[in-house]
Parts: C-alpha cells; structure tokens; sequence
C-alpha cells in the first residue's frame, strides 16, 4: 500500500569504474568498422515524468539542477551540428535543437502532507556531471556503495524545498523556503512526520572531504521552515546503504547510524591467505541468472560488514538520544500502527559468492518502541537455491507485514511448495495471522489458503479485506473477499481474469488514511443507501485507448457506477489519490475530493482537486511545457495487423508542421520493446492513451522530431506462446512477422521513405534490433542498439520471462541470439554500452563481443563505450554523446542512405519484398502462427540498464 504522507526518496542507482579517487574524465572511445574492410581501429584518444512523488518508499530519486549541469568543457567537446564526420576529439554533443530539449530545467517533484493541507515542491537540478559518476564505489553483494558518502553510489538528490499551505478553495498560499542548511546541501529521503509539524530529511555537502560528504540527518519546522540538525553531537552519520530512518512517533526517530567505534575499513591483502574455492560436494542444484557485483572472497565479506552495520539510535527532537539494539546489517525498520513496537530485518553470516544480499540469511524481530526486545519472528537461512522458474520463491515466512487495520497484529505467508513453483501442489500459500505479543499457547491464525501465488492484501477492518494471488505461466489473477474477524464467513471470489486482458480490469481499490498513518481501502457511505461501497480506480483501457475512470463499487452485489470518466475526446486524465480522508470512518461520497492528473497530446501535465457533489475543479500546478519547441507535434495512435492476425498498436509522431502532401515521406525511426503473451486476443488489445502528453526524456527517440524524423514509438511487437506452447521457440518468426506490419503501415501512409527507416532499442529492445537486422535486413537502413545482451548463451539459466535453461532448450537459446548470426548482419549497426552495466544478463562484454563478431565478418559497425555509466545512462556528458553518436548514425546511414543502388522503392514494391520475405539472409522460416513464409530473425533482450562507457 502507498503510504502517502511518507517521502522515502531512495538512491539512484547509477554505476562507478574502478574504485579510485575522482578520475580525469575520460572520452568514449570507438571503434568503426566498414562492411568488407580490414579492421580498422580508429579508437580516439583522450518518460514520461510524473511530477507526483508517491509518499511512499520511492525507489529512485531524479537528479536535480542548478549551475553545475554537467556542461562539457570546449577543450574536449566539439559542436557536431553541421559536422558529424570530426571524430576524435572526446565527448561531442549535439545540435543545438536536441540539445535544449534536454537541458531544459526539470519541473519540481510534489509531496503532500499526511492531513493534505500542505504540499511540499522538491527542487531538482538538470543532468548531474560525469564527475558525479566518476567518485569511487564499492561493488558489494549485488550492490554499489558510495563509502564516502556510506550510501548507495551515484544517489541524486533534491536542491531545494518549499512548503506551502492548501487553502479552502485549493489555491496555494505562499511559499515557506525550508531554510538553514548549509551551502550547497544535498538533500535526500525526505519525510512527514505523523502529525505533519516536522520534515525530516538527510543532507551532504562537500562531496571531496571524507566527513562532511557522509550523511547527517536534519529535522525542519513545517510552519517556520526552520531547519536544524537532529543530532548535538557532529559526528553522528547516516548510514544508508538499506534503510535508514523513520518516524516512531511525532517526535522521536529511529535512526541508522555508522557505528562511533568503527575504524578504518579492511585493507585488501597485498598476497592472499589462499585460493579462491567454492565447492558443491553435496550436489545442491543451484541455478542463478547472471548477477552482477557479487562477493568473491573473505575481503570482500568483511568490506560490505564494515559499509552495511548500522547502530540503531533512538533519537528524539529534544536532543535526547538512546542506541537501540547491537549494531547489525538492518535492512528495514517498520513500527506498527499504534507506535507501541518495530518490527526490524537484518542480515548475517554465512554470505554467498553465488547470490545478491538480498537472498542472504535474513532475520525479523519484534522490538518495543523504547527498545527493549520482545521475541525474534523467524532467522532464514542462505537462500541460494530458488529456481529459476516464475513464481518460485523463498522457503519459509515471507512478506511479514503489520495489519494496516489493526493496532500491532502481524500477518505473514508461507510456501507449501518449498518455493518451487514447479511442484504440484494445494494449498501453494498461506496466510497466517498473529498479534504482536501472542499468549502462551496462541498459535498463529489461518487467514486464507491459496492455490496460486501470494501478491498482497488490502486491508479494510475485520469484515473486508481483499486478498490477491497470481501465476505467471497462466497470467491468472484472482481477487478474494475475506471477512478477517469472521471464521464462519467463507472468502469468496471477487474478481478471477488474465492479467494480460487489459479490457476486463475492474480497476483497483483507493486507500484512505487511517489516524495510525496506515492506508485502507476507502469505504465510500451514499445517502440514502446502506450498500457497502469502495472506489475501484481503473485504466479503462478500451480499443480506443485507456479511459480512466472511477466506478462506486457495491462489494456485496458487484453493481458499480460511474462517477468519474476522463475526457475521451482530447485529454487524458487519471486519478492520483484522495484527498479527503482527514476524518476517521466511512467517507460521504457528497463530500469526496480526489487529486487528478490532466494532459493532451501537447499539453503537460498538470494537477486538479476535483470536489463532489458538484465535480467542482480547482487546477493545482501551472508547470510551463518542458520543450515548447515541439509542442505542436502530431501524435495518433495507429492499428494495423499481422500476416497471422494479430492487431498490433504503434504510436505514429510526425514533426511539428508536417503535411505527407507536400513535405512527402519523411525518414524515419522505429523503437521499441518486445512483450511475450499467452493469447492471440490479449495482444491484440490497445495499451495506452492517444491524447498522452509526449514525455520527452534525455535520450528518447522523440527528440528526433526536431530534426524532422517520423518517429514510431512503441509498435507492439508480441511474442505469442498460446497454450503449452513457449513463446521464445518461435521468437525470431514473431519478431520479424510484428517489424514487417510496422514498415509497412508507415509506408502505406506516405510518412516514411521505405529506403530511410531505422530501427533502435535499449537492453531487451537493443536485442530485438540486432535481431532484426540479422533476419529481416530487407526493412531498415541501419539499426541502434543499446546496452544488449546478444548471446543467450552467456545467460544459461535464463533472460527476461525465459525459465528454461540453456540445457533444456537450446536451440532457442542459439537462434535467438544474435551473436550467432553475425555473418548474416549487413546494414550498419551502433553498439553502445555503459561500461558499468550492473543489470542482470546485459553485462558489457555482450557489446564487446558482438561487435568483434561483427567486425570480424566484415560488417559495418561502430562500438561506443561509456565510462562509468550503468545500464541506464545519466552523466550530461554521457548522454550528449549517445545523441552526438545517434545522431551521426542517422544521418549518415539512414538520411543519406545510398546502401542500395537504383531508383527508390515505391510502396508496391516494398509490399512484394516483405510478402516474399527478401533479406540479405540466406535462410527462410514460417511464420509462428500461419503458413505464410518469413525471415528468420534472431530477437533478443536484456533488462535495460547501462548506457554509455568509452572503450575499445
């Protein structure tokens, strides 16, 4: 449940090199081959934003602006607007009309409070520097640790913040600056407290010195914006490698501190005590995927001890303080609503050289408030042997969690299939029930079994809750209604779909503050009537495209109404969260108030109170559009079909101005992203909105529209296993089938020149190009490609939604790879990659190696390798230089496209070369799900997440 008066912002996690002392920044480095040429090692020297921040545990915190951007220096950075053939002289950046696209200043993120009364506007900067990325990590257990800081590396953070007060007609008063904090601070995880009078939030300052670069803890008056220091004492530091603090009561914290005895860390040994030995004599079957930045020897065990051992200190905004328990690597601290205990998770010993931390020994205890301990909830062990397979998960009690609806009573699941999903079994889960401090003899409550997977509960009081549970293999979902403090009420089905029938989601139920902090489903109280009524809060997607909406909901009968739609004819509205929850019970459905978003196809968005009986609308933000440039872009979203009839959705973005009549086709290019599916029907369905404001971000393919490209965006591209049938074991015919439909279509309407059509991806998407260029050569000019995985084989036990291993299938494995059909790729192609990619399977020797299979069949190709960047890429210089390379390519290999002599291809020919299936390929497959013939194409995909590093 989102827990709406509560700001966790979370760290960022962006990759560092080598662990050294800030590096000189180095340029990326390339390597250009042309098609048929000897090597030729010319290596150089030297979304869619949501303005909301959800008040809850935000994962990821974007970086924010101000003077220092990242700007890249003269010295090592050319303008590549009218040269994109200078090469060598380090990071370039791109035409001034991509480049202020991105370097536009970003929007503030919001925050309202727990009474929503208040709303808090979080400053950002623009794009952080490479500096930022370049300060040393350490890389621990599945994590990356900023030691300076004793942080998860690369965290961004907000600059500023401004309070101000909602008044009774929903308009602002004016701003309370939070104000006191020393130049230049960084601030990070901010946060209400319960009875919304303080923000805490962390700062750092002086990221070169080893003390003031860690992070302290500050406490602001609400009314005042008067910010202080919790802590007396200097020297008490934040440690916020897991979780760090929270509120145990309006004026007391519990926070994670580095330990005040801690020395220096471990020194490395100059010789090693021994080999590095791992032994399976019991022959355990443990199968992993590739994970990254694991341990690999006793040093490192005792590096991520020293980073990750928090003291938990007790400390109150008097200045009192009080360390609470040994010090321990705690991972999540969560007092329960009434404020009398906490629960606390930690990790221990033994670790594993095999898997991340996150499948370490984990144990849960109960603690007082005051911190005495109460008992210890269960201590698991190494989880190092889960398989592979969807839907498995850890032995023993999982997902322990308070009851949102009651004072200190814990609820928790447990597998009856020893976490193997492949095991037949009933009940597969069970829900049990205790209080906080049982009595002798009280064994724990059975809520609820279940013969699928566990996905959560939604708390009411003791005569609702609704209980979900999923598997994956079928895309089943059901919803249940269960009566908690009736045993002689049984559950009953409320909802029983597939997740993947977009068109049949009756939408999800609002939560409402409780008095506790806690969220619970909203009971909504008509007059006149005694039904029990929710609000279901649904997508609406239809095939006209999604049509949010709000229904009143009957849990009894199932008879819902409509109160709430979007617009359907120009904007797309959703509804973001209630607002009028202040008072304890049912709420009136006459005095409802919700907080809604509103766009259209070139209007941001924006935010609106929108008040009952009479839907009365008070618009919230006036954000100016982010690139006014482009805000008279065409966008519609285009249907068309597949050879097997499938209907496949693509969102068509023209420039602004265009008209086919007389502007003619126009080059063009495809990106997007592969889905798998269990049916035909539900592919077929149309996901998202035509009148979606077009997101922009720092190295989307929109921006191309400013340099006069038609842009197709998103074009579904369903891979299809119906049945028992497995998806991936006709991927390639699937993939080109979904790449031939597209082209064609934007072909037929005249938007796109047949011979200057590119195709690009990042991570599963960058796969799909290779893929695509491989076995269907015949549709694009050239193909970008980023942050992929391109040998299956380097991932054996498993990739994306693949479940089998290399072992049990492999000749999917290896037809899906494009590393293997490298001789048949013969348009260019652009590899980029972050050289610290950390994302499962995408590891950067996937680029390396691909690019010297591709060179060394004489391909054309060019290798980008960003320094220090992740799968995800963030640096301003990083970023500028991916659109610089972008850019080049495009304009070289798709603009300029000569590759094919003779006279342009009108679409009648087009036509008859796709239904011939006419590649530079030699082989030719059958369509996955018809007779008619196609290309054989190798698609693949790695979840995106590094971008650029420079490296040959």
């Amino acid at each position: 449940m989102m827990r709406m008066h509560t700001l966790y912002h979370r760290l960022t996690l962006f990759s560092f090199s080598s662990p050294l002392s800030l590096l000189p920044l180095a340029p990326p480095l390339h390597l250009t081959l042309r098609r048929r040429t000897t090597a030729n090692f010319s290596s150089m020297s030297t979304s869619r934003l949501r303005h909301i921040a959800p008040l809850a545990a935000i994962s990821t915190e974007d970086g924010t602006g101000g003077a220092s951007n990242g700007s890249v220096s003269s010295s090592s950075t050319a303008d590549a607007s009218n040269d994109y053939e200078v090469l060598g002289v380090g990071y370039r950046v791109p035409p001034p009309e991509i480049r202020d696209i991105v370097d536009a200043p970003p929007v503030p993120a919001l925050s309202f409070s727990p009474f929503r009364d208040k709303i808090i506007f979080l400053k950002r900067r623009s794009l952080p520097p490479l500096t930022e990325l370049a300060r040393p990590e350490e890389k621990l257990a599945g994590l990356r640790i900023d030691g300076h800081c004793n942080s998860r590396s690369r965290m961004s953070f907000y600059t500023g913040l401004g309070i101000h007060q909602i008044l009774p007609d929903g308009t602002f008063g004016p701003e309370v600056e939070i104000h006191g904090l020393p130049e230049g601070a960084k601030i990070n995880f901010v946060t209400w407290s319960p009875d919304a009078r303080h923000l805490s939030f962390s700062i750092r300052v002086n990221e070169e010195d080893n003390n003031t670069s860690k992070l302290s803890v500050w406490i602001a008056d609400v009314e005042t914006g008067k910010a202080r220091p919790l802590f007396q004492s200097p020297d008490v530091y934040l440690n916020a490698v897991f979780d760090n603090y929270v509120w145990v009561d309006n004026s007391t914290l519990l926070v994670c501190t580095i330990p005040s005895t801690r020395g220096p860390p471990p020194k490395k040994p100059l010789v090693p005590g021994g080999p590095k030995i791992q032994s399976n004599e019991q022959r355990n079957i443990i199968q992993v995927r590739t994970f990254q930045d694991l341990l690999k020897d006793e040093y490192d065990e005792d590096l991520f001890d020293y980073y990750a051992t928090s003291q938990l200190v007790l400390a109150s905004l008097d200045g009192t303080t009080k360390d609470f328990g040994p010090p321990a690597i705690y991972t999540s601290l969560d007092p329960s609503p009434d404020e009398k205990y906490i629960m606390i998770d930690s990790m221990h010993r033994p670790y594993s050289f095999t898997v991340p931390c996150g499948r370490f020994p984990k144990k849960v205890e109960l603690w007082t408030a005051d911190g005495k301990f109460v008992r210890e909830l269960c201590d698991l062990p190494l989880a190092e042997d889960i398989p592979i397979t969807s839907n498995s998960v850890r032995k023993g009690m999982r997902s322990i969690n308070w009851r949102a609806d009651k004072p200190s009573t814990l609820y928790w699941v447990e597998t009856q299939d020893g976490g193997d999903a492949k095991v037949e079994v009933s009940p597969r889960d069970i829900i049990y029930s205790q209080p906080a401090e049982p009595l002798e003899g009280e064994q724990p409550v059975i809520l609820h079994k279940l013969d699928l997977r566990y996905g959560g509960i939604s708390w009411c009081d003791d005569s609702l809750a609704l209980v979900y549970e999923s598997w994956y293999k079928t895309r089943r979902v059901k919803t249940w209604v269960v009566s908690p403090g009736s045993e002689d009420v049984p559950p009953r089905i409320l909802f029983d779909r597939s997740s993947e029938d977009v068109y049949s989601d009756p939408g999800s139920p609002m939560s409402r503050r409780t008095q506790a902090g806690t969220y619970i489903i909203a009971k909504i109280k008509k007059e006149g009537d005694d039904g029990r009524y929710v609000l279901l809060n649904g997508s609406g997607a239809t095939p006209e495209g999604n049509v949010p909406f709000l229904d009143l909901f009957d849990i009894n009968t199932g008879n819902k109404e409509r109160i709430w739609e979007s617009d359907k004819e120009k904007y797309f509205e959703t509804v973001v969260a209630l607002m009028s929850d202040q008072e304890e019970g049912d709420l009136q459905l006459d005095r409802l108030k919700i907080l809604t978003s509103k766009e259209s196809k070139t209007e941001n968005t924006q935010y609106n109170f929108v008040s009952w009986p009479d839907k009365k609308i008070v618009q919230v933000t006036n954000f100016p559009h982010p690139y006014p440039q482009l805000a008279s872009l065409q966008k519609e979203m285009i249907r068309y079909q597949r050879k097997d009839g499938v209907q496949l959705t693509a969102t068509l973005y023209l420039p602004p101005g265009y008209n086919p009549s007389t502007d003619g086709p126009l080059p063009c290019l495809v990106w997007s992203y592969p889905g798998e599916f269990k049916s035909k029907d539900a592919a077929s369905q149309v996901r998202g909105s035509p009148n979606e404001f077009a997101g922009i971000g720092s190295t989307s393919a929109l921006l191309w529209l400013a340099k006069r490209f038609a842009i197709l965006s998103g074009p579904t591209i369903p891979i299809i296993g119906e049945g028992e049938q497995e998806a991936n074991d006709s991927y390639v015919e699937q993939l080109v089938a979904s790449a031939e439909a597209a082209v064609e279509e934007v072909i037929r309407r005249g938007v796109a020149h047949p011979k200057k059509i590119a195709v690009g991806g990042h991570s599963y998407g960058a796969f799909m190009t290779a893929n695509l260029l491989a076995h269907a050569p015949h549709l694009f000019s050239c193909g970008i490609a980023r942050s992929g995985a391109y040998n299956r084989t380097l991932t054996p036990f498993g990739f994306q939604n693949e479940d089998r291993t290399l072992w049990e299938a492999t000749n999917t494995y290896v037809e899906m790879s494009p590393f293997m059909s490298a001789n048949k790729i013969k348009k260019p192609i652009l590899l980029i990659h972050g050289e610290e990619d950390n994302n499962s399977g995408t590891l950067t020797m996937q680029s390396d190696r691909f690019f010297t299979a591709l060179k060394g069949h004489g391909a054309l190709c060019r290798l980008v390798i960003l320094p220090y960047e992740s799968h995800g890429y963030s640096a301003r210089e990083s970023i500028m230089h991916v659109l610089w390379e972008t850019g080049r390519w495009l304009h070289k290999y798709c603009v300029s496209n000569t590759a094919d002599a003779g006279e342009d291809q009108d679409i009648g020919t087009v036509k008859e070369n796709i239904s011939k299936g006419v590649t530079d390929a030699e082989s030719k497959v059958v369509a996955a799900s018809g007779g008619g013939s196609k290309e054989a194409c190798d698609l693949e995909h790695e979840q995106s997440h590094s971008l650029p590093r420079s490296s040959l």
